[in-house]
């Protein structure tokens, strides 16, 4: 990077061999160092658009296997860490400096230089010039001359010649000598930016790792179990990592992200989390998190209370502790398990956010694994989310959008909605024996999606790449889950089904028309047979729901005929479900539900949620039932000893680029020559760039000086 606009090259020593005077040549020349720049900026922009410091599997999603493995390889999810990365930094800083150290004796010599020896004759060469006649001696006039140009800011030097006409004398003066100074400063700021980039990097972890005997963690399990070789030693000058602390408790280590794993960084002292507090926006997003620690120093034993927000960082021995974010610290759940098929009992589990608990189902094993609770969740569920995400979910999921990706009939309501806090939910996977899991994603109380129907909202996902889809099973009277479990059950009942055919035929049947009973009977139980997936469809396996009674409505009647025969079918099917809700509920003890509009929208929504419940991959729910939220604060510590250099380097190219920009350097030439009793003098200036202030400078100066008009 050099300030020569006319040459590329670099410094060429004149000793050494050929090959280390070409080395040194393009290490230190402009066009190798731009070259680094360019590939700086690519590898920017790259760890911009690509998530950095995610887990493996994160990439194999979104990218698939080939360019997973090859990123990996690559480090590009680390760019800002890779060995590469660095290594580019470390020729900047030397080509750079190379550069300065070849250019910096010019552009001082240059600046102290006046150039007074220039040849008079060569200032008919300049683009600025002129001539004229002055009244007294040469001498007189020069030194007219250089007071005027020493009180108008400029720094002159006279000299005096010796001439064939008698004395003669040269004035040479200067200004904005600071232009150079600011080339000097723009290159140390480039040398001194990469010297911070390279001491916040990951420069003195790797040297840990590689003469220090550390080795990246790639394991699991708890902190305390890690070995002393994946730990780094408090004295470690830099390192930036993130620091989980639940309310309650205190830690003392720090967990930096690498690429192929984890390192430990003890800290010197312990942050113990006295309080979390969070407030949040109308959209449910966090408006102010903070924190209340007391710090604990391992040496002195002393204790330091002190306040941690966001933008407000806290500096303790070195070392900056940065509000984050936050997370679970390890709330107990209470959760209560649904049957699904109607062949178990509920059961209840309780666990910590976290953690995990083994349950079966007959012989197979699974594993209930806690993942997270949310105690407030803000959802956008108007139309207009079907479209674009609202944001009003931290998670960045639009439940109005999400609801449309039922796992089978879709509800395709369009009364408009909008946001509100739907109450707590949980999260959690379940893990079969071959280690493949799904994750759930349950409300604990029933929602009113805007049809005046409030429905239990559970959500399943095979991948955290894809969006959660929902089974909506409508509240009971009692706002319970019950109802639709107590229907399912009976739907799943070949004797109950029989019961509810003999009702609704019973009640259905004009008793002046007996013949017609039999009939309904059969229509009626085939219809509850195939919506219950007791029954094949023209040799096909019985999937059961609305699916089952279209495919038997397309093979057994005519095309012709099928709108008014599904609409005969599908009111025998709901009298039918009545029915079986009104067994389902004697059964418990209860009273059927009354024919009114209330009803209507309960089987209305049952029925949708029976349609859909056999696509439902587990067999049962986790129904959140109770909690105890334990709150956590995650904070970013780091010590940065390149941050003051970043910010000398910044304030240098600051300096440098504002006096490269607005800092004209000038030079400014009057030979007085003697003409009789007077003078004739020659002017010149120039300037390192052209413009019209040049322009009008020179103007300005020639009638000044020369007395032009």
């Amino acid at each position: 990077m050099t300030t020569d606009t006319h040459s590329t090259h670099g410094l060429e020593p004149r000793r050494g061999s050929e090959a280390w005077r070409s080395a040194v040549e393009l290490l230190s020349s402009m066009r190798f160092a731009i070259a680094l720049l360019t590939v700086i900026c690519i590898a920017s922009v790259i760890g911009t658009v690509i998530k950095q410091h995610e887990p493996g599997v994160n990439y194999v999603n979104q990218f698939g296997p080939f360019w997973a493995e090859l990123f990996l390889a690559l480090k590009l999810n680390a760019v800002y860490s890779a060995w590469w990365f660095l290594l580019i930094l470390a020729f900047l800083v030397t080509s750079t400096s190379l550069c300065i150290a070849r250019n910096t004796p010019k552009f001082l010599a240059d600046i102290r230089n006046y150039k007074e020896n220039i040849r008079h004759q060569s200032l008919q060469a300049f683009h600025h010039k002129a001539e004229g006649a002055l009244a007294a001696a040469p001498a007189d006039e020069a030194r007219r001359i250089g007071q005027m140009l020493a009180g108008g800011g400029w720094k002159v030097r006279l000299q005096e010649r010796d001439t064939p006409g008698g004395k003669g004398w040269m004035v040479a003066a200067k200004a904005g000598a600071a232009n150079k100074i600011g080339y000097i400063a723009a290159h140390s700021a480039i040398v001194l930016i990469c010297l911070g980039g390279l001491f916040d990097g990951d420069l003195f972890v790797r040297a840990l790792t590689w003469v220090g005997g550390k080795s990246v963690y790639t394991g699991g399990g708890l902190v305390s179990d890690v070995k002393p070789e994946h730990r780094l030693p408090p004295t470690n000058p830099a390192f930036r990592g993130n620091l989980l602390v639940g309310e309650g408790t205190a830690s003392s280590t720090a967990i930096l992200s690498q690429s192929d794993g984890i390192l430990l960084q003890e800290l010197p002292f312990a942050v113990e989390l006295k309080k979390f507090i969070v407030e949040y926006y109308s959209t449910g997003m966090p408006k102010l998190f903070a924190s209340d620690i007391v710090i604990h120093d391992k040496t002195t034993g002393k204790t330091t209370p002190a306040r941690v927000e966001v933008n407000h960082p806290v500096s303790y021995d070195g070392v900056q502790i940065y509000q984050s974010s936050f997370d679970d610290g390890g709330s107990s759940v209470k959760l209560r398990a649904v049957p699904m098929n109607g062949g178990m009992q509920p059961f209840t589990v309780e666990g910590t956010i976290g953690g995990r608990s083994e349950i079966t189902n007959g012989s197979d094993k699974m594993t209930l694994e806690y993942t997270a609770l949310r105690v407030i969740n803000v959802e956008n569920l108007g139309d207009d989310a079907r479209g674009a995400g609202s944001g009003a979910d931290v998670r960045k999921v639009d439940l109005g959008h999400a609801l449309t990706q039922r796992l089978g009939a879709a509800d395709k309501t369009v009364t408009q909605r909008q946001l509100r806090n739907v109450g707590p939910s949980i999260t959690y996977k379940l893990r079969d024996p071959a280690g493949q899991a799904r994750e759930y994603h349950n409300y604990m109380l029933p929602v009113d999606t805007g049809d005046g129907s409030p429905a239990f909202l559970l959500g399943v996902r095979a991948s955290p790449a894809e969006n959660f889809r929902y089974l909506r099973i409508p509240a009971d009277d009692d706002g319970s889950i019950d109802g639709f479990v107590h229907l399912r059950a009976a739907l799943l009942d070949p004797a109950q089904r029989e019961r509810a055919v003999r009702r609704y035929v019973a009640k259905a049947v004009d008793a002046n028309r007996p013949e017609l009973a039999d009939s309904l009977a059969a229509s009626a139980a085939r219809a509850l047979a195939l919506f219950a997936g007791a029954e094949p469809v023209a040799d096909k396996k019985a999937v059961g729901g609305l699916q089952a009674i279209s495919d038997f409505m397309e093979s057994a009647v005519p095309e012709a005929e099928r709108e008014r025969a599904a609409d005969v079918l599908l009111r025998i099917l709901n009298g039918s479900l009545l029915e079986l809700n009104a067994l389902a509920r004697e059964g418990q003890g209860r009273k059927p539900l009354p024919e009114n509009e209330s009803t209507q929208r309960f089987m209305t929504q049952a029925v949708l949620a029976l349609s859909d419940a056999p696509l439902y991959p587990a067999p049962v729910a986790f129904e959140l039932q109770d909690f105890k939220q334990v709150q956590a604060s995650v904070f970013q510590v780091a010590r940065a000893p390149g941050k003051n250099v970043v910010y000398l380097g910044c304030l240098l190219l600051i300096l440098g680029v504002f006096a490269m920009l607005y800092i004209r350097e000038r030079r400014l030439w009057v030979w007085l020559a003697p003409q009789g009793d007077g003078a004739h003098a020659t002017m010149a200036l120039s300037s390192n760039r052209k413009t019209l202030d040049a322009d009008r400078e020179f103007e300005q100066l020639q009638r000044k000086l020369l007395n032009s008009s």
